[in-house]
């Protein structure tokens, strides 16, 4: 029986995941919605491959016969997701994704008595969104385990899949998140703005909406959760006019022209790209009395990270087979996973 499914196998993630997956013997099925790509892929690996809209729950459900876990990679999530989890719920099928959405880690974490009651793990997030920070975070707790403020960072290089670029988009009409008392709270575009330090320079960074302000607090507890990004300060000074323009991202024909652009001028970084650059992670936390930790990450390219972390844990899932229930990375494989994966090491 094939066990792993791969939804939008035929895209830029998908596709590195899938060729991944041949490599160590495997065999999953490619499903997707784009028929000649689907082909292609399929040919090309010699797989089965299922091509199905996600409209239809009947039309879902035939399609995920045979099959013991289901590996999402098909942006932007807040489309995708609840369909596919709401078959694997009902098909008692395992659902992991690639996702860094806010909202749909949400979601998926409010599945979670019924995930426990069908016996179906319920783990989003299992790519560079959000393993290395989500790992971060549950390592700091460790450290100081009365931490009050947690924030994180990241530097990422070699640019961005046409499915990232089109999530980013999407996600400039929500504004900015930040956790601030326990309660997710919506803060302007580029709220702050600090520099971190790496290999004795200054890097500007400014936060953004990761995914780690709803995962890390589940992990953790932790009620203050900061999120940055590394960008040049030009960019940083760009989006913070974006801040008045926001009103107009929300509108469907805005979103639409700025996803197609966004799209056709992030191809996603070539084979040889991705293995010249890398990543970079911080995290710090701090405690009411003062007392502070911190430790820093540098990791492969971030798709590079992306199919070893997200195959690695779609093996242990059907392998070790644990309880249903919704799982933060670090609840599912422990604080130090990321640090087992190929190319990880510690900055102390």
């Amino acid at each position: 029986m094939n066990q792993i499914l791969i939804y939008g196998a035929n895209g830029y993630t998908g596709a590195l995941i899938a060729e991944e997956a041949v490599r160590r013997g495997l065999t999953p099925i490619l499903g997707g919605r784009n028929r000649d790509a689907l082909d292609a892929l399929a040919e090309r690996l010699k797989l089965s491959r299922r091509v199905f809209e996600l409209s239809d729950t009947a039309e879902i459900a035939r399609n995920l016969d045979g099959v013991e876990l289901l590996l999402n990679c098909a942006g932007p999530f807040s489309k995708t997701c609840a369909p596919l989890l709401e078959a694997c719920l009902e098909l008692k099928l395992h659902y992991l994704d690639i996702t860094g959405e806010i909202d749909v880690f949400a979601h998926c974490h409010r599945t979670q008595p019924h995930a426990s009651r069908q016996g179906v793990v319920v783990a989003p997030g299992v790519g560079f969104d959000v393993v290395p920070t989500d790992c971060v975070a549950a390592m700091l707790k460790q450290r100081l385990p009365d931490a009050s403020e947690l924030v994180l960072a990241f530097e990422a290089g070699g640019g961005a899949s046409p499915g990232t670029a089109r999530t980013s988009i999407e996600g400039l009409a929500k504004g900015g998140r930040a956790r601030i008392g326990g309660e997710l709270v919506e803060v302007p575009l580029a709220w702050k703005t600090r520099t971190f330090e790496r290999a004795g320079s200054k890097r500007s960074a400014m936060t953004i909406p990761w995914g780690d302000v709803y995962t890390a607090y589940v992990s953790t507890g932790i009620p203050n959760i900061e999120t940055y990004m590394v960008l040049p300060p030009q960019t940083i000074a760009r989006m913070r006019w974006l801040r008045y323009a926001k009103p107009l991202l929300g509108l469907a024909p805005v979103q639409r022209m700025l996803q197609a652009r966004a799209s056709a001028a992030s191809p996603g970084p070539d084979a040889a790209r991705r293995e010249s650059t890398h990543c970079h992670v911080w995290g710090e936390v701090r405690n009411a009395a003062g007392a502070e930790a911190r430790l820093a990450l540098t990791t492969p390219n971030g798709y590079a990270l992306t199919v070893q972390s997200a195959l690695g844990i779609a093996q242990h899932v059907l392998d070790a087979k644990p309880a249903g229930g919704y799982y933060t990375p670090s609840q599912l494989m422990g604080a130090d996973y990321v640090l087992r994966l190929p190319g990880v090491a510690l900055v102390e």
